[in-house]
């Protein structure tokens, strides 16, 4: 069944960070997003930022930075002018430089874990996507702990060769809110995607909790002639400050 995507986020207080990957309503665009909420000042304290056809995460306040590790990272980077890489955290470098060594998605995330972030040990989403010859495909992943156990980690993949028009898969971090928050658990949710970029995305930032949510981008990359769109939302806004650990803000955002 085929799942309102809308529905589903205004449903769910804290689905973490999300990847949805389809194709448009008219079937001329591959699409993506991916949104970061959070619930604690660290994680709140973040904005997108375009970077190298690509996005970053960056502290809206950097003097109020607590610790970078875990949620200063490049969430979207393009390899090449076919492949799109969307991450919840720092794999996406690992699968950025096994793809462009010629090796899989999935050699690559064999080389890592959940995040070490206990007891919620959040899971890492990831996914990737082909544009070629007026073809798209996509695959997506997650690496998460057996049921918290932080001694057993699981991974699954998932593969979409042909998606349809008008359709996506969603897939998140946390079930819903709790604590320890659960991890997200099943197939990635089949969501529809309907509208043009502008309606899409408005109806994605517009759903997602008005007290966790963060920031959203979403980009319609077309199949034939035309020039990708992107849309980027951000909760909070850039001021300018001195990070209270700027060598440890550095060092995360040269990842």
């Amino acid at each position: 069944m085929t799942q309102d995507i809308a529905k589903l986020l205004r449903e769910n207080s804290y689905p973490g960070r999300g990847i949805l990957l389809g194709r448009s309503e008219d079937g001329s665009c591959a699409v993506v997003a991916y949104f970061i909420m959070g619930r604690s000042a660290n994680s709140r304290n973040r904005v997108f930022t375009e970077r190298d056809g690509g996005i970053i995460t960056e502290a809206a306040d950097e003097s109020r930075v607590i610790d970078p590790t875990l949620i200063i990272y490049a969430p979207v980077r393009v390899l090449g002018d076919q492949i799109t890489i969307v991450t919840n955290g720092d794999q996406t470098d690992t699968i950025y430089e096994y793809m462009q060594n010629g090796e899989s998605f999935s050699k690559a995330l064999r080389k890592r874990s959940f995040e070490p972030d206990g007891p919620n040990f959040t899971p890492r989403i990831s996914s990737y996507l082909k544009v070629t010859g007026g073809r798209m495909r996509y695959r997506m992943g997650i690496i998460k702990s057996d049921d918290g156990n932080p001694d057993s980690v699981e991974r699954f993949f998932y593969e979409y060769p042909r998606p349809l028009a008008g359709e996506g898969r969603f897939l998140h971090t946390y079930e819903c809110d709790g604590d320890p928050i659960p991890s997200f658990t099943g197939e990635p949710r089949r969501v529809k995607i309907e509208g043009d970029i502008d309606t899409f995305a408005a109806s994605l930032w517009e759903n997602l909790n008005e007290d966790n949510k963060v920031s959203l981008f979403v980009r319609y990359i077309p199949l034939g002639e035309g020039k990708c769109e992107t849309r980027i939302f951000n909760k909070y806004k850039k001021v300018n400050s001195r990070p209270a650990d700027r060598e440890a803000y550095r060092r995360n955002m040269m990842k």
